[in-house]
C-alpha cells in the first residue's frame, strides 16, 4: 500500500508540476528550463540529505548505480522526450511515452525477476491504454502544436528511446532502493548527477547556458516551485515506491499524471475535456482498481 500511495503521489506531483511548467518552458526553452530546475533542486536535496544524515545509507556502488540511473532516466530520457516533443507535438508524444510503463514491467520481470499476477498484468494494460486514450481523445487536436515537424518515424523512435531511458533508469535504481537507501539521499545523487551532465552538455559548441534576459523573478519562482513539487517531492516519492513495490506497478501508477491533469486543466482553463478523454480516464481508473485490489 505504501508503494501504491507513493506512486500515485508521484503522478499527482508530476501533473501539478506540468501545469506550473508551461510558462517557464515557453519562456526559457525546455532544455534550459530542465537544467535550471535540476540545479536548483539539487542544491535543496544536498542540503536536506546532509541535515538528515542520509549519506550514511549510501556506499560507492549505490552512488555509481544512482548516477547511472540519473544518466539514463533523467538525462537521456528527458533529452529524447523533449526532442520528440518538438517533432510530434504534446499529444502524440505523451501517448507514445506511456509505453515506459509496460517496458518497465517487462524489464522488471526479465532483469529483476519480478513476476506479475494476471490481474496485476491486466491492470497495467488498462492503465496504459487508459492514459493513451485520455490523451489521444482530449479535445483540441487541431492546435498548431500538434503538427508533425520533420520525420514522423524519427520522432516516434526517439520518443521510444526516451521511454526506454525512463524504464531502464527505474530498473537500475530499484535494487539500490530495496537495499534500504534513504530516498532523499538517492534523489540527491540522481538529480545532482543529471544537473552536472546537462550543464556539461550546455558547454558544447552550439549550446548555451544563458537565458537571454528571459529569466524574470516570476519565471524563477515558477521554476523553483515546479522543481520542488515535480522533482524534489515527486522523485523522492517515486524512489520510496520503488523501495517498497514492484517496479512495473510503480511505473504504471506514476504514469497516471496525464489523467490526473484533466480536472486540473478544467479548473485552470475552464475548458472541459471531451467525453473520449473521460472514457480513457475511466479505463485507467479501472486498471488502478485491479492493481490495488490484486
Amino acid at each position: 500500500m505504501l508503494a501504491t500511495l507513493a506512486a500515485l503521489g508521484t503522478a499527482l506531483c508530476w501533473a501539478t508540476g506540468g501545469l506550473i511548467a508551461i510558462g517557464p518552458v515557453r519562456a526559457l526553452g525546455s532544455i534550459a528550463f530542465n537544467r535550471l530546475r535540476l540545479c536548483v533542486v539539487s542544491c535543496g536535496l544536498l542540503v536536506a540529505t546532509a541535515s538528515l544524515g542520509g549519506w550514511q545509507t549510501l556506499d560507492a556502488n549505490a552512488v555509481l548505480m544512482l548516477v547511472l540511473s540519473g544518466a539514463t532516466g533523467i538525462v537521456m530520457g528527458d533529452l529524447a522526450l523533449f526532442w520528440s516533443l518538438s517533432r510530434l507535438g504534446p499529444r502524440r508524444n505523451v501517448v507514445i511515452y506511456a509505453a515506459n510503463a509496460p517496458l518497465t514491467a517487462l524489464l522488471g520481470w526479465v532483469v529483476l525477476g519480478e513476476a506479475l499476477g494476471p490481474w496485476t498484468t491486466l491492470g497495467i494494460v488498462l492503465v496504459t491504454l487508459g492514459v493513451m486514450l485520455a490523451v489521444a481523445l482530449r479535445s483540441g487536436s487541431s492546435h498548431s502544436w500538434e503538427a508533425v515537424q520533420g520525420s514522423l518515424l524519427a520522432g516516434v523512435c526517439v520518443c521510444l528511446i526516451g521511454a526506454c531511458g525512463q524504464a531502464v533508469g527505474s530498473i537500475i535504481a530499484k535494487p539500490v532502493m530495496a537495499a534500504g537507501t534513504d530516498p532523499i539521499a538517492a534523489a540527491a545523487v540522481r538529480v545532482t548527477a543529471a544537473a552536472m551532465m546537462l550543464t556539461l552538455i550546455g558547454l558544447l559548441p552550439g549550446q548555451t547556458l544563458g537565458f537571454g534576459g528571459k529569466l524574470t523573478p516570476r519565471i524563477a519562482l515558477q521554476v523553483v516551485v515546479n522543481g520542488f513539487i515535480g522533482i524534489g517531492l515527486g522523485m523522492t516519492l517515486l524512489l520510496v515506491a520503488l523501495a517498497n513495490g514492484n517496479a512495473g506497478v510503480v511505473a504504471t501508477l506514476s504514469a497516471l499524471s496525464p489523467v490526473l491533469i484533466l480536472p486540473m486543466l478544467w479548473l485552470w482553463t475552464g475548458q472541459r475535456p471531451g467525453l473520449g478523454a473521460w472514457a480513457g480516464a475511466a479505463v485507467a481508473v479501472a486498471g488502478v482498481a485491479l492493481i490495488v485490489n490484486r
